[in-house]
């Protein structure tokens, strides 16, 4: 498990932990640059959240950061010097995975001590934090019709329904030209059924073409859905084609209408909280500031009886022994490595792509070497309680506490199947600067330094660069995560949502063959 400091970050130097053998720029650091603290001179030109040597470091031997393996020296680097991607290897190594050595329950809180936020509480129990109706594509034909349908309603025309949060067309490229049965068609019709119940909606329209390869009839009957006064389904060639599926859609739509505005929110525990992780544009600083804030902030929401969905399994490979060791089983444990060895075995062999090691540009700017440095941050936004479930992608999120989804890496794939899943919120955070929201859901997102939140304040509901600069602790700063999640759960508008972003990032993950 890996040890979170308490104590503010201060000084050009950071060290992450006793053991390491690098160290962190929290500035950029001349070559000269006398390092007192770690008894050596810089001999390299450094970027703020890029690494030095700490020590000589041999040919071959494990670079330590936060005392874990991020690759080895590709030669022999002397103390002082820079450590990036042109001087670390990256190869497998042996992992303990310890399945549930270090695994301790998590004491929840009594519900009368449970902090409260205003939710939607739906027939089925659920709560939602939003007030939306969805208008969901079986295929890509009717992409079209949903974004018509839902354009008709602007903000004119809902005027005289102050608490629907608006109209949202999610449509997607898949659908068709695929395989009829079989794992893709199966997650694409769960996908599309978790965001059907999904409790951030008063009610679904779902529209098809007809002649699709995901029927309209078999998405409904594998999910189990069924057309009452919250559902409602058409099919574009039964209903007369596109003016006349837009016009019967929108009819439909402003007779639903009154009953989505006749709710009202009311004080709910925050064990009703589904919390979707992610993380996009990392940089260096992201597994010091903003990422273990994030995970402390998912820590006190797992003590308040909530739940905090990790994903993006291909930005825990090389650190998943990390998680095992808090699996609550060893069954949980063998469940995580079993999508690790699916990922390396079976879909990504020899293809250019993140789990096989490179890092995107602008994570490699950042200071980020290789996968295994970028997986050591992004599963710091778990948090360090006990690993209680793994879910495959768009699989309906039950288990309270700390879960973790099966997802690529990319950020509305992965959100999108966390929604599909129940989150009711999304958790972002970033060190480039990603603009992302996730209709229905709120998104809010976390910055990991102080210049990219200044630059970016817009975009930004959050600047974890304080603890950079020395001026909020990492206990403060996820107290303060914790709390504005509460606000933006009652209505509180995120950043991503009074820029209007959601409306495309809806994108369900194409697993299977394209034909």
């Amino acid at each position: 498990m890996i040890e979170l400091s308490a104590k503010k970050v201060a000084g050009p130097i950071i060290r992450l932990h006793p053991d390491d053998n690098v160290v962190v720029a929290r500035v950029d650091v001349g070559i000269g640059t006398p390092v007192p603290s770690e008894g050596f001179t810089s001999r390299s030109q450094v970027p703020a959240g890029h690494k030095l040597a700490a020590r000589a470091i041999r040919a071959g031997e494990a670079i330590l950061k936060y005392n874990v393996c991020i690759g080895f020296a590709a030669q022999d680097i002397p103390a002082g010097t820079y450590v990036h991607s042109h001087n670390v290897s990256f190869r497998e190594f042996d992992r303990d995975y310890a399945y549930g050595r270090d695994y301790v329950p998590t004491p929840v809180l009594p519900e009368s001590e449970q902090a409260k936020f205003m939710g939607y509480v739906r027939a089925d129990g659920e709560v939602g934090t939003r007030n939306y109706i969805g208008i969901l594509s079986t295929v890509n034909c009717s992409a079209t019709v949903v974004h018509k349908v839902a354009e008709w309603f602007t903000e004119e025309r809902l005027k005289d329904f102050p608490h629907v949060d608006g109209v949202v067309a999610l449509s997607h490229g898949l659908g068709c030209g695929m395989e009829m049965s079989g794992e893709p068609m199966d997650l694409l019709r769960r996908t599309i059924g978790g965001y059907a119940r999904h409790p951030n909606f008063a009610a679904v329209l779902i529209i098809g073409l007809g002649c699709e390869r995901n029927q309209l009839s078999g998405l409904m009957a594998q999910e189990g859905l069924a057309a009452d006064s919250r559902l409602q389904t058409f099919v574009m060639q039964e209903t007369g084609g596109t003016r006349k599926t837009v016009e019967a859609a929108v009819d439909t739509v402003r007779k639903m209408l009154p009953r989505a505005n006749d709710v009202a929110r009311v004080p709910v525990p925050a064990r009703h909280l589904k919390v979707g992780l992610q993380c996009g544009g990392s940089d260096g600083f992201s597994s010091i500031t903003a990422n273990p804030a994030l995970g402390a902030a998912m820590d006190i929401l797992v003590r308040h009886g909530g739940t905090a969905i990790l994903s993006e399994t291909p930005e825990i490979y090389g650190v998943e022994h990390t998680l095992t060791r808090r699996a609550v089983s060893r069954a949980v444990g063998e469940k995580l490595i079993e999508r690790i060895r699916w990922w390396k075995e079976e879909y990504s062999p020899g293809r250019d792509v993140q789990i096989n090691g490179a890092v995107s540009p602008g994570n490699n700017a950042g200071g980020l070497a290789n996968i295994f440095e970028k997986s050591l941050g992004s599963s710091m936004k778990g948090g360090t309680t006990g690993l209680m479930e793994v879910y495959r992608y768009a699989e309906p999120v039950k288990q309270h506490g700390f879960v973790f989804m099966d997802t690529p890496g990319f950020d509305p794939c992965s959100a999108t199947g966390q929604i599909a899943g129940g989150a009711n919120m999304i958790l972002f955070t970033t060190g480039r600067g990603s603009m992302f929201g996730a209709k229905p859901v709120p998104s809010i997102k976390l910055a990991t330094n102080t210049p990219m939140y200044s630059r970016l304040t817009e975009d930004m509901d959050y600047n974890c660069g304080e603890i950079l600069d020395g001026t909020r602790t990492m206990p403060e700063t996820a107290e303060e995560i914790f709390q504005l999640m509460l606000r933006i759960a009652s209505g509180e508008r995120s950043k991503s949502e009074l820029l209007g972003l959601g409306d495309h990032e809806f994108v369900p993950w194409n697993i299977g063959v394209v034909s």
